[in-house]
């Protein structure tokens, strides 16, 4: 009965976080744009990173952007505490919106402004600026050519 009580609490401990907006804990790392926290998917809002399989061009050959992509997430995390601020209930892949930081570094920001991925602007304006960076910058998927991922997604 005690086992009981105390997955009981657990759970209403990680329900209750959700419900207050905020999911945390240790996740593993999906992609470039989605994580997992409590078998919580968790899509990063405002960016748009390259499919897993994704293939782009940089000095005149194909690299796979997408696999870059999720290795700079996994790179960035590596084993921290990831909290992730849900800023839309779920999507129709049933996946939180959320805005998510490692220690205070926001990770939908690192990830556009390295080029790791690009601002989503049909859903937000926010990292429209970091964007512009990277590209000044030729960072990340920058330094070459590729096709958005949304475009690729529809396509493939």
């Amino acid at each position: 009965m005690k086992k009981f009580n105390i997955c009981f609490i657990i759970l209403l401990i990680s329900i209750s976080k959700v419900l207050a907006g905020e999911i945390s804990g240790v996740p593993s790392i999906t992609d470039g744009d989605t994580i997992t926290i409590l078998n919580k998917k968790i899509r990063f809002h405002g960016i748009d990173a390259p499919e897993k399989k994704q293939l782009c061009i940089k000095n005149l050959k194909e690299y796979e952007c997408g696999e870059e992509a999720t290795a700079a997430l996994i790179k960035k995390i590596y084993g921290k505490k990831v909290v992730c601020k849900v800023q839309d209930k779920l999507d129709r892949y049933r996946r939180y919106i959320g805005v998510c930081f490692v220690e205070k570094v926001n990770l939908n920001k690192w990830m556009v402004r390295n080029g790791y991925a690009v601002a989503f602007r049909r859903y937000s304006k926010n990292y429209i600026e970091d964007e512009n960076y990277a590209r000044k910058n030729k960072l990340g998927l920058w330094s070459g050519s590729f096709i958005h991922p949304e475009k690729w997604r529809k396509v493939n």
